[in-house]
């Protein structure tokens, strides 16, 4: 090899081992939880970050229904979606959203930070989203996630 070559690691797809985590989403902000799960997810947390590799972990996320939003978001926020038939524009406002589904809430504020083609839409099935305290992943040894913050 000449000298003064810079060689890179590059991630493969069958030596990654991905971790479990668990995140408790008691009084935490809807955005800043969501932007350090997809970090977590994409495997950003990781020296060995590959782009077009899933280096990414599982996260957990328990008590989702006791995160909260800032501001006037709760009054703003809205999520629209289309039901394919003529007129079929529909939204529905964050509040109605949240008390019906809170999981949707989280899952869509990660599904939009993450990668908008094949590759996110694999990261973003790595996300278990849970109402109560409980999760059926005990098997797994989800370690707890500290943001380092």
């Amino acid at each position: 090899m000449p000298v003064g070559t810079i060689r890179s690691y590059v991630a493969r797809k069958h030596a990654v081992e991905p971790q479990w985590y668990h995140v408790d989403g008691t009084d935490q902000v809807l955005g800043r939880l969501a932007t350090r799960i997809a970090t977590v997810l994409m495997g950003k947390h990781k020296p060995t970050y590959t782009p077009h590799v899933d280096t990414g972990d599982f996260v957990v996320v328990t008590n989702v229904d006791k995160i909260r939003v800032t501001g006037k978001k709760a009054d703003t926020m809205s999520y629209p979606y289309y039901t394919y038939y003529a007129g079929g524009y529909k939204v529905i406002p964050y509040r109605r959203m949240f008390a019906n589904y809170p999981e949707r809430v989280l899952q869509a504020a990660v599904r939009r930070m993450l990668p908008k083609n094949k590759l996110g839409r694999h990261m973003l099935k790595k996300l278990k989203v849970y109402r109560g305290d409980s999760h059926p992943h005990a098997a797994q040894q989800v370690k707890p996630w500290a943001f380092g913050l």
